[in-house]
């Protein structure tokens, strides 16, 4: 486990050793959440698309603590209210599927106005007419849902 650990894309990026666009969008001891980092196209990333994280290394569901499961379903709902309000997505999606990574992570994904129902689902972010944008986008996008969250968090 300390191989995948020090070498966890995931780890290595709550360890800060690799720089992700918008930066961290919710950080506390158990969870992470930043949008989705797209090393292959960053000029052209499907905005809103939220990674959401356990800070400790583990593969699945199962594996989580009671605590660190409330407090990502905490997030999780949270950051959903900020990006309606943000986004005005017609819906939200939330995935878990651990294909790549070896690190539990869920993927909060918005589904825009007008995408055609052959997007709906998992292929949401490859409607091609969905917002898009550049490592400035995400940046702009991401202040604004930290702002959000701020007023969420007091509620």
């Amino acid at each position: 486990m300390v191989d995948n650990v020090s070498n966890c894309f995931i780890c290595r990026k709550h360890r800060g050793e690799i720089d992700i666009p918008g930066g961290t969008v919710y950080q506390d001891d158990l969870v992470y959440a930043g949008h989705a980092y797209m090393p292959d196209n960053p000029q052209d990333a499907y905005l809103g698309y939220l990674i959401v994280e356990p800070k400790r290394h583990v593969p699945g569901l199962a594996d989580l603590t009671d605590a660190e499961a409330g407090r990502i379903g905490l997030v999780l709902t949270r950051l959903s209210r900020a990006l309606k309000t943000a986004v005005s997505p017609d819906h939200l999606y939330l995935f878990v599927m651990g294909h790549h990574v070896d690190h539990l992570h869920y993927h909060l994904v918005p589904r825009y106005p007008g995408a055609p129902r052959a997007y709906w689902g998992v292929r949401v972010d490859e409607w091609p007419d969905a917002p898009r944008g550049d490592a400035r986008a995400i940046e702009q996008l991401c202040a604004r849902l930290r702002g959000d969250l701020q007023g969420l968090q007091e509620k």
